[in-house]
C-alpha cells in the first residue's frame, strides 16, 4: 500500500518504521514543525529515509480546510491515512481522500475515553483495563468501526509511563490536585499524569508537580510536616518519600518533585535542596564537563552556545536525547554509570556536571548498611547477630515495634529479642521486591553479573562460615560439626552452583509449519516470574534458605523470605552478607515472625507470584488454597514417612551404620529420615543388638562441643511432643528397646530412641517423628514384594532407601518404591547438583539440581561408592 502518515512522537516513528519493514510504501509524512530548533522522532525518521516530510503548523483556518496544505497532502497519492497519534485536527477531505480511507491508533478501549488525554483519564478513573483501539475515521474521528483492540490489567500503582510502555506517548495538560478525596483517588490523579502532563499542587508559593506515587498501607511514618495549599492536613517529608493523606485519612507516598524552573528533586530531599555544597573540579574532571558540554552540543545543535545555565529539555531535547546523552557519555567515560533519572533531576549544565563529577568520585554510594548488632561471646569468638526485619537494603524494627525471643535449645536462655514482622511489614518488604525487579537495578542486570554477585556472596558465606555455624548452633541446636560441614557447607556449594547457572538459562528456537509466503521464526525465551516469597523450616535453617533461594536469584527473580519464627538468625546474618556482597536494595527481604501471620499474608499477597515452602503438609495445603487468589506458581516440600528396607544379603555393619545416620542425623530433624525400617527376620535381632551398642557409645551433650555427636531438640514444643510420640508408641503395644526419654540436663535434649514390633496399624508407623526415633518393624525372608506393599503404604513419598549385595533386587525396588528419592547402599546423599523433592503428600516442585529442568521429567543419579565393592546408587 501507498501510506500517508500525519502524526507525531516515538510511538508515530516506532509505527512508520514498522510499516516500511512490512513492505508498504510511505509516500509522505505529515507532521508538526520543528520545537526550538529539535525535530519531531517520525521526521528525523522520515528524513533519514528520504521520505517527503510536510510540517504544516496547522491543517484548518477559520473552520476551513487551508487549500495549499491539502493540495501539497493530495499530491504525494497516499491509498491510505495512518494517524498512529495526532494532536492536530484533521479536516474530514483529508480523512475522506484515500480509496482506502482513514485508521486511526487510540489510547484507550473505546468508547470508554476519547481524546488526546484518554489514556490519562484511564487511571484518573480507577480503570481496570486498559489498551488501544484501532478503527476506521469517520466523521467523528473516533466512533467509526473498529478494527483491533488489545488490553490489558491496570495495576494499582500502575503509571501512564507503564501504559506508554504498552501502547503510545499522549500528552496533555497539567492538572492541580483536588485534595479533597480519598487516597485511593489522589494516587489515580497523580498517576494518571505521571509523567505527561503532571499533577500539580503549590507548596511555599510556587508550582510543585508530583510524581511517582503509590499508595502507603503502614502506620503513619516519621517525617517533617510540609504545608501543601488546599490539603487539610500537611505532608510528610519522610526518608522514602513525600507523604500526603486522603479525605479518608489513608496515604499515597510521592517519590519525585519538580519545581517550576524544571528541576527534579526525590521528595525525600525537600529540606535538603540547597544544602549540597559545589565541588572543585580537578584537571581530568574539568576535561570530562568539556567532553559532556561537547556532547550536549552536539544534540542540542539550536543553542549557540551550551551555559552553565542551559536547561537540557527547556532547550529542545526529549526523552529520545536522554538516551542518546547517556550512551555517547558511557562511550568515552565507561566508569561513570548514570541512569535517565538523573537527567530528569538535574536538567541545568551546571547542575548536571555537579551530579555526574559525585558519580565519578562514587560520592553517590549507597549510605553504610547500619546494622544494631547482639553481640555473644561464645565457642571462642565473637558473634554479631542482627535482630530486626531487613526490609529494601535496610534493618529495621517491626511496624509495631513488636518483638518475641529466640532460644538457645541447649540450656533454655534467651539468644535475643527478635523482630516480629507484621502486615505492614509484608506490604513493604513485598513492595522493595517488586520495585526492584520491574525498575531496579537487578531487573537490568545481565545474567553473568548476577552469578558474580551470587559467586561473591558465597564467598563471604565461606569467609564467615565459623560464625555462621555457631549462630546455627545455638539458635537450632545444631551440632557445631554438623552445621560447619552441612548447614553451612552445604549453603555455600549451593549458592557457588545456582552462580553458575546465571548465564545459562537458554530458550530455543522451534521449527514450525511455515505458511508462505511469509517466513516465520519462533523462538522461546525463559523469563524471571518476579517476586517469590519463601518460608523455610527450622531443622536446617540456613542450608534451607539457600536451597530455596539460590536457584530463585540465579533466575532474575526477587525474594521475600520467612525464616522458622524459632531460628531466624542465621537469615538475618545472611541478609547482612547478601548486602555487603553488593546485591541491589530491595533483591533479598528477611521477615521474621509468625507463620500464620507472615507467611499467611505472603501466600495470598497479590504481588507474589510464587510461593516456595518446606514445612508440614497440612500447612502446605493451606498455602495452595492461599496462593490460589491469584494462581501464584507453587512448590512445596512437606512431611514424609521414608521407608529404609534392609535385606539378610547386605552388608550389616554398613546397614547399621548407614540406618543409624538416616535417623539419627541431625538429632532427627531431617524431612528424609527413615521414618520406618524394614528389617528381614533373620537379621532382625543382630541389626537391633548392634544399633543399641552403638547409640551407647554416643555423646549427648553441648553441640558446640567438637566431640558430642547428639545435641539438643529445635525447641521445647517440639521435646514435648517427641516424649508424647513415644508414650503413644507404648501405650499400642510396641517394644521400647532403648530411650524414649528426656535426657536429665537443662536444655530439651532427648535419648535416642529404638521401637521394635511395630505393627503397621500404629500410629508411630504411619506418623512421622521428626526426632531421633527409630521405628523398626520385622518382615518374613524372602517376601520382597510384601515388604513393598508395606513401605508404599503411607501417604507419603519424600525419600526412601534399600540395603543388599543383590543389584537386580536394589533397582527393582528403586522402581517400585513411591518416593522422589531412593537410596540404595548409603543414605542422607543428598547434593546440590541432584534434583529433590517428593510424590503424593510430600509435595511437588524439586529443590537443587540442573535450573529449569521440565518438571516432568524424571532423573537418575547413580553414585558408585569406590570403597566398597557393594553397589551404592541414589535414585532421584
Amino acid at each position: 500500500l501507498k501510506l500517508a502518515l500525519i502524526g507525531q512522537s516515538i510511538f508515530g516513528q516506532e509505527v512508520y518504521n514498522k510499516l516500511r519493514k512490512e513492505g508498504h510504501k510511505v509516500v509522505g509524512v505529515f507532521t508538526v514543525p520543528d520545537k526550538n530548533g529539535q525535530a519531531d522522532p517520525l521526521a528525523l525518521a522520515a528524513e533519514k529515509d528520504g521520505t517527503p516530510v510536510f510540517k504544516f503548523p496547522r491543517w484548518r483556518a477559520k473552520g476551513k480546510p487551508i487549500q495549499e496544505v491539502v493540495a501539497a497532502y493530495k499530491s504525494v497519492g497516499a491509498e491510505l491515512n495512518v494517524l498512529p497519534f495526532c494532536t492536530q485536527f484533521i479536516p474530514m477531505d483529508v480523512i475522506d481522500c484515500p480509496k482506502h480511507g482513514s485508521i486511526i491508533y487510540h489510547p484507550s478501549i473505546l468508547p470508554r475515553h476519547r481524546g488526546a488525554s484518554a489514556i490519562n483519564w484511564t487511571l484518573i478513573q480507577g480503570d481496570k483495563k486498559a489498551g488501544f483501539t484501532i478503527f476506521w475515521a469517520d466523521d467523528g474521528l473516533d466512533t467509526g468501526p473498529i478494527l483491533l483492540q488489545r488490553e490489558c490489567d491496570v495495576g494499582q500503582n500502575d503509571t501512564v509511563d507503564d501504559l506508554y510502555n504498552r501502547f503510545l506517548f499522549p500528552e496533555g495538560i497539567k492538572a492541580m490536585i483536588s485534595w479533597n478525596q480519598p487516597a485511593a483517588a489522589l494516587h489515580n490523579w497523580i498517576r494518571g499524569h505521571d509523567k505527561v502532563p503532571g499533577a500539580w499542587a503549590t507548596i511555599d508559593g510556587q508550582v510543585v508537580t508530583f510524581y511517582g506515587s503509590s499508595l502507603l498501607d503502614a502506620s503513619v511514618p516519621a517525617g517533617q510536616e510540609l504545608a501543601i495549599k488546599g490539603a487539610s492536613r500537611p505532608g510528610l517529608v519522610t526518608k522514602n518519600g513525600l507523604v500526603v493523606f486522603g479525605n479518608d485519612g489513608k496515604m499515597v507516598l510521592v517519590r519525585n518533585l519538580q519545581f517550576e524552573d524544571g528541576k527534579m528533586i526525590p521528595a525525600s530531599k525537600y529540606f535538603s535542596v540547597d544544602e549540597t555544597t559545589t565541588l572543585e573540579l580537578t584537571e581530568e574532571e574539568k576535561k570530562m564537563a568539556e567532553d559532556i558540554r561537547a556532547i550536549w552540543k552536539g544534540i542540542l545543535s539550536n543553542v549557540a552556545v551550551i551555559e552553565d545555565s542551559t536547561d537540557f529539555f527547556k532547550s529542545g531535547a526529549s526523552s529520545m536525547h536522554v538516551v542518546r546523552m547517556l550512551e555517547e557519555i558511557k562511550q568515552k567515560y565507561s566508569g561513570l554509570q548514570l541512569q535517565n533519572e538523573d537527567v530528569y533531576m538535574a536538567t541545568k549544565f551546571a547542575d548536571f556536571i555537579q551530579m555526574a563529577v559525585r558519580k565519578f568520585r562514587g560520592e553517590d554510594k549507597e549510605e553504610e548498611l547500619v546494622i544494631d548488632y547482639i553481640s555473644k561471646n561464645v565457642n571462642n569468638m565473637t558473634v554479631n547477630m542482627p535482630y530486626q526485619c531487613f526490609i529494601n537494603g535496610h534493618f529495621i524494627n517491626a511496624d509495631d515495634g513488636k518483638t518475641y525471643d529466640t532460644i538457645n535449645p541447649a540450656d533454655g536462655s534467651i539468644i535475643a529479642s527478635v523482630s516480629s514482622a507484621s502486615l505492614a511489614d509484608v506490604d513493604k518488604a513485598v513492595a522493595a521486591a517488586k520495585e526492584a525487579f520491574e525498575n531496579g537495578e537487578w531487573g537490568r542486570m545481565n545474567a553473568r553479573e548476577r552469578g558474580r554477585l551470587m559467586y561473591r556472596l558465597a564467598d563471604l558465606m565461606e569467609e564467615h562460615q565459623e560464625e555462621l555455624a555457631t549462630i546455627e548452633s545455638i539458635d537450632s541446636g545444631a551440632v557445631y560439626t554438623l552445621a560447619l560441614k552441612t548447614h553451612v557447607g552445604m549453603s555455600v556449594q549451593t549458592f557457588r552452583y545456582f552462580a553458575g547457572w546465571c548465564d545459562k538459562i537458554q530458550g530455543a528456537t522451534i521449527p514450525i509449519n511455515q505458511a508462505r509466503p511469509n517466513h516465520n521464526l519462533t523462538f522461546t525465551k525463559k523469563e524471571p516470574i518476579g517476586v517469590c516469597a519463601i518460608v523455610i523450616p527450622w531443622n536446617y535453617p540456613l542450608m534451607m534458605l539457600a536451597w530455596k533461594s539460590a536457584a530463585c536469584l540465579a533466575a532474575g527473580n526477587t525474594l521475600v523470605l520467612k525464616p522458622a519464627q524459632v531460628t531466624p538468625l542465621t537469615s538475618l546474618k545472611f541478609a547482612e552478607l547478601s548486602a555487603k556482597a553488593g546485591f541491589p536494595k530491595g533483591v533479598i527481604n528477611i521477615l521474621p515472625g509468625s507463620g500464620g501471620l507472615v507467611g499467611q499474608h505472603l501466600s495470598e499477597h497479590p504481588d507474589v507470584r510464587k510461593v516456595g515452602f518446606t514445612g508440614s503438609t497440612p500447612t502446605g495445603k493451606q498455602i495452595m488454597k492461599s496462593a490460589a487468589t491469584n494462581l501464584k506458581k507453587v512448590s512445596l516440600e512437606l512431611g514424609g514417612k521414608s521407608p529404609l528396607i534392609i535385606f539378610n544379603d547386605c552388608e550389616l555393619d554398613r546397614a547399621v551404620k548407614m540406618g543409624m545416620g538416616a535417623v539419627y542425623f541431625n538429632k532427627g530433624e531431617n524431612c528424609i529420615a527413615a521414618g520406618r525400617l524394614f528389617v528381614e527376620e533373620s537379621i532382625h535381632d543382630e541389626f537391633v543388638r548392634k544399633v543399641v551398642e552403638e547409640i551407647k557409645k554416643m555423646k549427648i551433650g553441648d553441640p558446640l562441643d567438637r566431640s558430642t555427636d547428639h545435641g539438643p531438640q529445635n525447641h521445647k514444643a517440639h521435646l514435648e511432643k517427641l516424649l508424647q510420640y513415644c508414650e503413644t508408641g507404648v501405650k499400642e503395644g510396641a517394644t521400647l528397646v532403648y530411650g524414649g526419654r528426656q535426657v536429665r540436663r537443662p536444655g530439651f535434649f532427648m535419648e535416642p530412641t529404638v521401637f521394635t514390633d511395630v505393627e503397621d496399624h500404629m500410629y508411630i508407623a504411619q506418623e512421622e517423628s521428626f526426632g531421633p526415633v527409630m521405628v523398626i518393624s520385622k518382615f518374613k525372608n524372602g517376601d520382597v514384594d510384601g515388604v513393598l506393599r508395606r513401605a508404599n503404604t503411607t501417604e507419603y513419598g519424600l525419600a526412601s532407601g534399600v540395603f543388599t549385595k543383590d543389584i537386580s533386587k536394589a533397582l527393582y525396588i528403586s522402581e517400585k518404591l513411591e518416593a522422589g528419592t531412593v537410596f540404595i547402599n548409603t543414605y542422607n546423599k543428598t547434593d546440590v547438583a541432584a534434583p529433590f523433592g517428593g510424590f503424593k503428600q510430600s509435595g511437588f516442585g524439586k529443590d537443587l539440581g540442573k535450573l529449569f529442568s521440565p518438571s516432568l521429567i524424571s532423573h537418575l543419579t547413580v553414585q558408585i561408592n569406590e570403597e566398597t565393592t557393594l553397589p551404592v546408587v541414589q535414585c532421584v
